[in-house]
């Protein structure tokens, strides 16, 4: 297996591994729910170096992206970020990802870990015909600093000052590129520093009190968060329209890859829908559940399971549009349990958006 820079120091802070997509990664460091709560009331980190970093560079670097990608990276100030998916010429999602625009002429773009090799092909095949070219950054590793104390608990330990730095743009230097994005739903950073640094800082973190934290509470803290993973909330076989991302497609100059298909589908007719569900009573939601109510609509849960923040059992799932509320069924071991639709996010700023 692949391991980041910062595998020794997992093992050291008593990190459980697993098999993360080839990677080598700390499930949890003891108690995946301690873990969860520290990012939604403190303070917490992720190593997240297993994700790929691109500079994209030239004189038609923004043409380039504004190709690439549905949404409008035309729109970004210098040092912003933005949210994209990049889609297929089928108008499916190749991957979602992170833009920070470092100048006019440059861009930094952080992909998923487990699509990195048909993502770095496709950018490849993509770019060829623009005055631009790209670089994976390989010699780094990233760490997000996440939860309502991160900014304060950070600012100290970095040369860089943060005061001035707003959600979704990014400050840096030679030594350090910190970005104010996130994938908990809360206030935080995304840093990225040369390899050999990286180690020194995870240590300055835990001396800081920060709580290391793993793949479990992670994936619970995104889906609180109602944020989209790859391979499970969309994949090559669906359109951002069909899953709740529609707002990642820009609405006017459709010169990107997969426009025509996505334009197609709206004349068509949208028939799908991503929703949020509630577990009504005692069970647990997962991953590939069917759905139906009593007008025959169906639909499948792309991700569930236990919020510790709600205490609660919640879901995405992919519906039918016209899946009724009011008798949604989901189908657990050859019962059907009631769910309630609510709306996305379950949680925001530490506290259940879940009316009893």
């Amino acid at each position: 297996m692949k391991k980041t820079v910062l595998n020794e120091a997992h093992r050291k802070a008593g990190a459980k591994m697993v098999d993360f997509g080839g990677w080598d990664m700390p499930i949890n460091y003891g108690s995946q729910i301690e873990e969860h709560h520290a990012v939604r009331q403190h303070v917490g980190m992720f190593d997240v170096s297993h994700m790929t970093v691109i500079d994209v560079e030239g004189p038609e670097a923004t043409d380039f992206l504004y190709h690439l990608l549905a949404n409008d990276i035309r729109k970004l100030n210098i040092n912003q970020a933005m949210y994209s998916t990049m889609l297929n010429h089928e108008g499916g999602i190749i991957d979602d990802l992170i833009t920070y625009k470092i100048s006019d002429t440059a861009y930094r773009v952080v992909v998923n870990a487990a699509t990195r090799e048909k993502d770095l092909a496709w950018f490849e095949k993509e770019i060829a015909e623009f005055d631009a070219f790209m670089k994976e950054q390989s010699d780094t590793a990233m760490i997000a600093v996440q939860g309502p104390e991160a900014m304060a608990t950070i600012q100290p330990l970095i040369d860089l000052d943060l005061s001035e730095t707003k959600r979704f743009y990014a400050s840096h230097n030679e030594d350090m590129f910190v970005g104010r994005t996130g994938y908990t739903g809360e206030d935080g950073v995304e840093i990225i520093v040369a390899s050999e640094a990286a180690e020194s800082l995870w240590e300055k973190l835990i001396e800081a009190g920060v709580q290391p934290c793993g793949l479990g509470a992670r994936d619970t803290l995104r889906l609180e968060a109602g944020m989209h993973l790859y391979g499970q909330d969309m994949d090559e076989n669906i359109s951002p329209l069909e899953c709740g991302l529609g707002w990642t497609v820009r609405q006017e100059n459709h010169e990107f890859n997969g426009a025509e298909a996505l334009q197609t589908l709206r004349e068509a007719g949208i028939n799908k829908k991503l929703i949020g569900l509630v577990l009504e009573g005692r069970g647990v939601l997962r991953h590939d559940q069917t759905l139906i109510d009593d007008e025959g609509n169906q639909g499948i849960i792309t991700s569930g399971g236990y919020s510790p923040s709600t205490e609660k059992a919640i879901a995405m799932a992919v519906v039918d549009k016209g899946m009724n509320a009011d008798s949604v069924q989901v189908q657990i071991r050859n019962k059907s349990l009631p769910c309630r639709i609510v709306k996305l996010p379950f949680v925001r700023n530490g506290k259940s958006l879940i009316e009893d």
